[in-house]
């Protein structure tokens, strides 16, 4: 299992922290769900974390290679991972877990180098859940040190730039479908090049686009942080692109949170990232970014109410309306969720 799925929850328990703002209601746009033979984390998990006190009003769920189906067409294999979380969406809207809704959206997975037929996997996805499905991703971080690379099934090198990837990518726009693009930093320029091939898709940088702290970058931190600033400023320039704030709990950024004595506090975190979450919103502006929990897989680093109260503190500095925008607003338009889940309760 990769380090940064492994979660101390005794660890965490030694930080607690009053709730900053805590009627400002919040769209956690990236989390996952799964049941792994050391990582549980599944409807009641997230909903523990979700109601620790926080006002999170609806999340969307983002693909983690979770409850594939074991029987039939193996490239359909992927639309398991759809009903079941569409399942959940559906218990959560019932009410019976509260006023929350969890995975009012969904992204999943389709294997976009099957070139044109991905769009008959796309379309099934839209039928099993034609009211909560909004993308999918299709990861393409591939990096040469093994530090820097941790997926248990990495991609191929160059993955964006293949022509059968490209030729499947193409099927997103026509079914009015979004990509959200998990990458590490040196590869931005391919995503730039993949952006400009299809300015008709959208698409979601997640985890402010992938700097990488570790291996061989960890040496040259300033040059790799004008690396990553330029394409990201690039990334910006289309305007087919938004991205996600957050995803930096992972041990990818090179910070050492994870081996302390206690837990960081929302001010460490907000000191230690701040840099890299301004430099995207001053790229990307705030209708086009958005705060992201990336949970289990940054409950590594800290709960979820200390990771939200970082977020919080980095966007105290911006207008009433901008914090609306990048805590819940944005999520909401880019996903095409409804509209209430950004408004207050009532």
């Amino acid at each position: 299992m990769p380090p940064h799925h492994w979660v101390d929850e005794a660890w965490l328990a030694l930080r607690t922290e009053e709730v900053i703002d805590p009627m400002r209601p919040i769209v956690d746009p990236h989390h996952h769900i799964w049941d792994r033979p050391h990582s549980t984390y599944l409807l009641p998990q997230l909903l523990e974390d979700l109601n620790s006190g926080h006002h999170v009003r609806g999340t969307v769920f983002v693909e983690c290679s979770s409850m594939y189906r074991a029987e039939g067409d193996p490239r359909f294999a992927g639309v398991g991972e759809v009903e079941f979380v569409n399942g959940v969406g559906a218990a959560s809207a019932s009410g019976y877990y509260g006023p929350v809704r969890a995975c009012a959206g969904i992204v999943g997975r389709v294997d976009l180098t099957m070139g044109a037929f991905a769009r008959e996997v796309l379309q099934a996805c839209q039928q099993r859940a034609p009211e909560r499905f909004r993308g999918i991703r299709h990861m393409a971080a591939w990096d040469a040190s093994p530090e820097v690379s941790t997926l248990l099934r990495p991609p191929p090198q160059d993955l964006l730039l293949q022509p059968a990837f490209r030729e499947g990518f193409a099927q997103l726009a026509p079914l009015g479908l979004s990509f959200d693009a998990w990458c590490y930093h040196p590869q931005l320029p391919q995503l730039i090049d993949l952006v400009d091939a299809h300015p008709e898709t959208t698409v979601i940088v997640n985890h402010l686009g992938g700097r990488a702290g570790l291996g061989p970058y960890r040496s040259r931190a300033d040059e790799v942080f004008r690396e990553w600033k330029a394409s990201i400023h690039a990334l910006a320039e289309r305007p087919n692109t938004c991205v996600k704030l957050g995803g930096i709990g992972m041990r990818l950024g090179g910070f050492d949170f994870f081996d302390r004595d206690l837990p960081p506090t929302s001010q460490e975190l907000a000191d230690a990232w701040r840099p890299y979450v301004e430099t995207c919103i001053e790229a990307f502006g705030p209708e086009r970014a958005m705060f992201e929990g990336n949970f289990p897989v940054d409950k590594a680093c800290c709960s979820y109410r200390v990771l939200w109260n970082a977020f919080k503190r980095m966007a105290a500095r911006y207008s009433d309306a901008e914090q609306a925008a990048m805590l819940a607003g944005t999520a909401v338009r880019v996903y095409r969720l409804p509209a209430a889940l950004a408004e207050p309760a009532p």
